[in-house]
């Protein structure tokens, strides 16, 4: 029993110090919640503080900025509105003055009313004078009359027979002498004012002339580059003159390689090649025809943008893409040295000048004179005088019948039939007869080079031909598989005879016959 006792004594201890325990851990984690909490309190008043501090900060700067924004954007519009107050005035002194002009010119016309007034009494007073005049004439005309009948013994009717037969000769004369003079009258004013509008459309129109050059100069970074663009043993611009046709000149000219070549488009694709190659480092042979090509791609592009950019300026609309492309080659073609794209632009503006002096359409004048050329683009691949080339052409692609008519008749090719056509040659000639627009000399060259070539291109085998050194010097290359080697030597020789025979030249002209076999593998 005692020990019973002691054991629920021992237990309501236990009991008693848990419960003491937790009392005070109660009393004690109360107290850190409050402490805590004071402390959040105090770190909340203190952030809040910090925060309207720098709320005020932020709100201080804003204020400042906004004030600072707000005194530009006032003096931009002080300064906008002094500009506009300048404009203003400056108006209304023109507006003033204006007036009084105005006001002038009114006196003026009042006065000249009051005039008018005057001298038409003054002409009312002598119609009426006039007309009694006339009444007493007359009279004494009929007075006249009856004495002239009595002497003569006869009537009014039979003396106006009489005179009219004899002074009917002396009239023809004299109406053919006033027929040849009114005729040769007209003649000279047409021709006056023909010479009239020619010069007003020349004094509208000064459009510029582009001389061509035969060669072209590619910057090179460095006198290193010109090893590089050789290649080992010339095979890099060997690559080169073959794929482009051109010839490249690598001499002692510092930083510079020299292009020479008649045909501006395959000189145009050499310098784009080059540039290129340049540019990324990489030159081999496989990656020169890899550029040929892709350049040769961009020029193509280049060719119709430039034709669409021509009729876009001219304000012609409507044409047939193939035309398009056609106008467009012709920035690269030369007529006597001048551009023909320049030359045809030329024309056209001064055919729509012409056309709106003497009240034509403007439109059709223009279009007929920008397509005038247009056989020129292709006269190397058809044969016939480029006017008729170009009548053709437009009449394929849809042109009107007029334009086509001026494009056949302007190298009277066919007979006039048309103002249009006469426009279209005035104009022609005033382009190609502006000073400094043609010379004589590179056109002959121009078609001994393609003549030249054309003899190369005739021979069966013959893949690529190039006039290269001025004409010194032709290029030919052959396919490998239609031409061996002894066939190669013998076309050299056949092609020489032929030049000797069919053209004159000066000097000599060194025939070059290239045969070459590649073979090509992937490695997969």
């Amino acid at each position: 029993m005692e020990s019973l006792f002691k054991i629920i004594l021992s237990v309501a201890f236990i009991i008693s110090g848990i419960a003491v325990g937790l009392i005070t851990a109660f009393i004690y984690y109360r107290n850190k919640a409050k402490n805590d909490k004071i402390d959040a309190d105090i770190t909340i008043e203190k952030i809040k503080k910090e925060a309207e501090i720098e709320a005020s900060l932020i709100i201080n700067e804003a204020r400042a900025k906004a004030q600072d924004e707000s005194l530009k954007q006032k003096k931009e519009a002080d300064r906008d509105i002094k500009e506009q107050r300048y404009e203003v005035s400056n108006l209304e002194k023109r507006i003033l003055q204006k007036e009084k002009q105005i006001d002038k010119k009114q006196e003026f016309l009042d006065q000249k009313e009051i005039e008018l007034k005057d001298k038409e009494k003054e002409l009312n007073s002598f119609n009426k004078t006039i007309t009694e005049k006339n009444e007493e004439l007359n009279v004494i005309i009929q007075e006249q009359k009856n004495q002239l009948e009595k002497i003569t013994s006869m009537t009014e009717q039979e003396a106006k027979e009489h005179f009219l037969r004899l002074i009917e000769g002396e009239i023809r004369q004299e109406a053919g002498k006033l027929a040849k003079r009114i005729e040769n009258e007209a003649k000279e004013n047409a021709d006056k004012k023909a010479k009239e509008l020619i010069s007003l459309a020349i004094n509208r129109y000064a459009g510029d002339y582009v001389a061509e050059k035969t060669i072209s100069s590619v910057p090179i970074p460095n006198d290193e580059m010109k090893g590089r663009i050789i290649g080992r043993e010339g095979r890099n611009i060997r690559a080169l003159e073959a794929a482009t046709g051109i010839d490249f000149i690598i001499d002692d000219t510092p930083e510079a390689v020299i292009l020479s070549g008649y045909n501006p488009i395959r000189r145009e694709i050499a310098r784009l090649t080059l540039e290129r190659l340049i540019s990324d480092g990489r030159i081999h042979p496989a990656r020169i025809e890899e550029m040929v090509k892709k350049v040769e791609k961009e020029i193509e592009t280049t060719i119709r943008e430039t034709g669409e950019q021509a009729a876009f300026d001219v304000g012609v609309f409507g044409m047939n893409p193939e035309l398009i492309k056609l106008l467009g080659r012709l920035r690269f073609r030369t007529s006597y040295t001048q551009n023909v794209l320049s030359h045809s632009l030329d024309v056209a503006f001064l055919c729509g000048i012409m056309a709106s002096e003497l009240k034509l359409n403007p439109k059709k004048a223009k279009r007929a004179g920008l397509l005038h050329d247009i056989g020129k683009a292709a006269d190397h691949e058809i044969e016939g005088p480029h006017a008729m080339i170009g009548a053709d052409l437009a009449k394929k692609f849809g042109e009107a019948p007029e334009i086509v008519h001026a494009i056949a008749a302007h190298h009277e090719d066919v007979k006039m039939e048309g103002i249009l056509a006469v426009l279209v040659q005035a104009a022609d000639a005033i382009s190609g007869a502006r000073p400094g627009a043609r010379k004589e000399v590179l056109e002959s060259y121009i078609k001994r080079i393609e003549n030249l070539e054309g003899i190369a291109s005739s021979i069966s085998g013959v893949q690529k031909s190039y006039a290269l050194q001025a004409g010194r010097e032709l290029r030919i290359i052959v396919e490998s598989e239609k031409v061996n080697d002894a066939e190669a030597a013998l076309m050299s020789f056949e092609i020489a005879k032929k030049i000797e025979e069919e053209m004159t030249y000066p000097g000599q002209i060194k025939v070059t016959v290239v045969r070459e076999t590649r073979s090509v593998e992937f490695a997969k």
